[in-house]
């Protein structure tokens, strides 16, 4: 299997809308966005930045035979933190490490654009499949986020 992770060039943000799409229709728990609320809009946020390639964000994409298979956002809040959003790799290749190598891809492409960051992400506390893979990518859970069900994780390393 040809796989290949990295950043999604501005031609790809169609792609980039497919497969968010599809995240929100096989996983609407995993996501604060619905998948009827996300198809109504004409162009998402995200497809816009990925044309413009905005400097402050980006969309990794891993790809199987040339065709977008899973993505991993990453935005820098600030000077010293930046998030990972939409983490998503179609059903038929989890299981393979794909998503790890492709949450990897994402943490080292960001140091190498913005240097030495705090890596954080937030996961709903009933979505324990998430929870387990982002402690066996190297985040560790900081605390649970007032007045939601989702908890902070922030990236130790490996």
């Amino acid at each position: 299997m040809l796989i290949e992770y990295r950043n999604l060039l501005p031609d790809e943000s169609k792609a980039y809308r497919r497969i968010r799409l599809e995240s929100l229709k096989e996983f609407p728990e995993a996501f604060s966005a619905t998948y009827q609320e996300t198809l109504n809009v004409e162009k998402l946020t995200l497809e816009i930045d990925i044309e413009n390639q905005t400097v402050s964000k980006f969309v990794q994409g891993v790809f199987s035979h040339h065709k977008l298979i899973g993505i991993c956002t990453f935005v820098k809040s600030d000077e010293n933190t930046g998030n990972i959003y939409q983490m998503y790799v179609q059903k038929g290749s989890q299981g393979k490490n794909i998503g790890l190598n492709l949450l990897h891809s994402t943490i080292k492409e960001a140091i190498k654009r913005y240097g030495n960051l705090e890596i954080c992400l937030e996961v709903s506390v009933d979505n324990l499949q998430a929870k387990y893979f982002y402690l066996k990518a190297g985040f560790e859970q900081i605390q649970q986020i007032e007045g939601s069900n989702d908890i902070l994780m922030k990236y130790k390393g490996l």
